[in-house]
């Protein structure tokens, strides 16, 4: 990689960490101060280095201040990054004329010096410690130095990780107000058209189509619901759940009146046996099974639909019926919730990338666009709970869920 390439990829990488400009972080302070301490030195800092200018980002024993790249000593090891132990800065070629060490910028004698290198393997700076006197360092103080760099590094992937989520949030919560903007009108024009059906003198003469719009009423206002209370859940980034007694049989045959449509146009067989109450955000909960039960159906419903093609498919028993089964059991400090299914199931390799946002497995062909499960795992999560996918006893894929009683 060109010399040009090098300074290109550090500068993106540095520019990740937001840190240019910005009061020094406690965290790095702190290792600043321990590396002063470890190595018995008067003076820590660690410098972020970019293609013109060398960065103080946070100091003991002086000011952090910015220079010139081409004044660094940091700079010149930078090129090849590892520990670096100078006992005495005069007598070392690298630095003899440096004006941190001829008295021009500083007065430096002892200098060490461990790389601050990016997960991605971009050394973007260093965690540097030196005196007005020589020195040296011992072996087990080197490799404290060395630690304390590769902290210095887990810090700043910290605050990156920290930032993008941020931002992530932010894009959400704009992305849920629009969806939001764009389902709140046709779902209020739906339910005005369906409680027009409703007051109809015809629905007098005519009690099932009553009690279907009666119901389709219903599917509107829950939906309604649901798109508020998760527009809320997307503002906050999912971190605070209401935390209330929930009746999770009620939810899951809320959740199965829903999907009747696909239940009775599969055939799918539903057996449920979840009469637990368990503590946790009725409307996140409710999407979560949502999600995992329309899954279910889908999945078994598409593969038995194709499997008619072929006689030669079904077993000598004739099993040609879709069938899911939803079970939630207490457990000691919580509960298990699983979504079994006689689908085609989910290989081994893939059961922890479904879980991703806009994956679908290896399957091309596979319905919808992959965000269901990935809204699965961000409630499960905001609920400090796990989520995985086993094989079923009914042959397809077993989803579960555990949720913790306590989630402090």
């Amino acid at each position: 990689m060109t010399t040009a390439a090098v300074d290109s990829a550090r500068t993106d990488a540095i520019a990740e960490y937001a840190l240019l400009g910005e009061p020094p972080l406690l965290d790095l302070q702190g290792l600043v101060e321990l590396a002063s301490t470890v190595c018995g030195v008067s003076t820590a800092v660690i410098n972020i280095i970019d293609d013109r200018f060398q960065h103080q980002v946070a100091a003991v024993g002086f000011t952090p201040a910015t220079c010139a790249r081409e004044d660094s000593m940091c700079a010149v090891v930078l090129e090849y990054p590892g520990l670096v132990v100078v006992p005495d800065a005069r007598q070392d070629d690298r630095f003899a004329l440096n004006p941190f060490v001829t008295g021009e910028i500083a007065n430096v004698r002892f200098y060490a010096s461990s790389p601050v290198v990016t997960p991605a393997g971009v050394a973007i700076g260093t965690l540097c410690v030196f005196d007005e006197d020589a020195g040296d360092l011992t072996t087990e103080h080197s490799h404290a130095l060395d630690l304390l760099a590769h902290q210095v590094a887990e810090v700043l992937e910290l605050r990156r990780l920290t930032l993008e989520l941020a931002e992530s949030n932010q894009q959400l919560e704009r992305f849920a107000l629009q969806v939001s903007h764009d389902l709140r009108n046709p779902l209020t024009a739906l339910s005005g058209f369906l409680e027009l059906a409703s007051d109809s003198p015809e629905m007098v003469n005519a009690p099932r189509a009553a009690r279907s719009l009666a119901r389709a009423e219903s599917a509107a206002d829950r939906m309604s619901a649901m798109v508020s209370d998760l527009l809320d859940y997307a503002r906050v980034g999912g971190a605070h759940p209401r935390r209330v007694a929930v009746d999770l049989e009620q939810i899951v045959r809320a959740v199965l009146e829903d999907l009747d449509a696909s239940v009775v146009q599969t055939g799918t067989q539903v057996v449920v046996d979840a009469s637990v109450e368990v503590i946790g955000d009725p409307t996140l909960l409710r999407a979560l099974l949502q999600n995992l039960i329309g899954n279910a159906i889908k999945f078994s419903g598409a593969k038995f639909s194709a499997a008619k093609l072929s006689a030669t498919k079904f077993s000598a028993a004739g099993e040609q019926t879709p069938r899911i089964e939803v079970t939630a059991r207490t457990l000691p400090g919580g509960w298990r919730i699983t979504v079994d299914d006689n689908g085609p199931g989910i290989p081994f390799d893939e059961r922890d990338r479904v879980f991703e946002l806009m994956e679908r497995g290896t399957d091309p062909g596979a319905p919808g666009l992959g965000i269901g499960l990935s809204t699965c795992r961000r409630i499960v999560d905001s609920h400090h709970g796990h989520i995985g996918i086993d094989d079923s006893a009914l042959g397809g894929a077993s989803v579960w869920v555990v949720l913790p009683a306590d989630a402090g």
